[in-house]
């Protein structure tokens, strides 16, 4: 009898980088799961489950054909003009098939409003190019059918693997200024609690935007020198940025689409995992 927990095939594009190992080891222990991985990355040749694939390069369908998912994870990265050509092509798979697209985006489609978090149903504007192309794809996405698609905004995302957190620790050690932007209200999630998020939307069977940060809001210089006096008590320098006088907000808070409370997280908790896991590991 197939249950929801094994009915699945899932493919993580992108599952070499760090959100999406990240969702590969919660993942497959409950669910036939596959993923892609850049060619630099050798780790994984010898992984059945993993397939060689450059967004610049190869074409999709192929992988689409042999693994024939249920749910297809993008957590893709590389050259925007070709990220945006796998997921049409992506997008003809879902329409075609029995199957559900589960999109990465950023925080970043909201980042030229600055007076307010952004809440799901808000209208996305960027002014930079990451987020412009962020909006590309879900706009394209949007207008699949409902039920096949989520969009995921994540807010900066932590971790004890995060490029952010070992960017910290490497300015730390080589005694360089760590950049924090004083007047940037944002919130935050980590690698541990966003994967357990996603398990449960997969679960749940559930559709739409989904905004998956932490459910308060930090600036962002206090929470970095938050996690440089969790890494040592040593001084440490830091280059105030400033890109405009006043607070602006970079933040995805969730309305419509609020999660349980055991799956929510604040940046207290945030602070705490980090801090339980450097005590354990020093």
């Amino acid at each position: 009898m197939l249950t929801p927990e094994n009915k699945h095939r899932i493919l993580i594009l992108g599952a070499s980088g760090f959100i999406g190992n990240a969702l590969y080891k919660e993942l497959c222990s409950y669910f036939k799961t596959y993923g892609t991985y850049h060619i630099s990355n050798k780790a994984f040749e010898n992984n059945k489950h993993f397939f060689q694939y450059r967004v610049e390069e190869d074409d999709i369908f192929e992988i689409l054909e042999a693994v024939k998912p249920s749910i297809i994870i993008s957590c893709l990265r590389g050259d925007f003009y070709a990220q945006v050509i796998a997921h049409q092509h992506v997008a003809e798979y879902v329409v075609k098939n029995d199957c559900k697209l589960m999109f990465f985006s950023s925080a970043n489609v909201f980042d030229a409003y600055s007076k307010y978090p952004s809440y799901e149903d808000d209208k996305t504007l960027s002014g930079s190019v990451y987020g412009h192309f962020k909006i590309k794809i879900e706009n394209m996405l949007l207008r699949l059918p409902k039920r096949k698609v989520v969009i995921i905004r994540l807010p900066m995302v932590f971790g004890t693997q995060s490029p952010r957190l070992k960017e910290i620790k490497e300015h730390i050690l080589e005694n360089t200024p760590i950049e924090v932007f004083p007047n940037l209200i944002m919130n935050v999630t980590t690698d541990f609690k966003m994967t357990q998020q996603i398990h449960y939307i997969i679960n749940r069977n559930k559709y739409g935007i989904y905004h998956l940060g932490s459910s308060d809001l930090v600036h962002h210089d206090d929470f970095i020198m938050e996690i440089a006096s969790l890494i040592t008590s040593k001084p440490v320098r830091f280059k105030n940025v400033y890109t405009t006088n006043e607070d602006r907000y970079l933040a995805v808070m969730p309305k419509t689409n609020r999660l349980p409370q055991h799956l929510q997280i604040s940046s207290t908790e945030l602070l705490e995992e980090l801090d339980n896991y450097m005590n354990y590991n020093s």
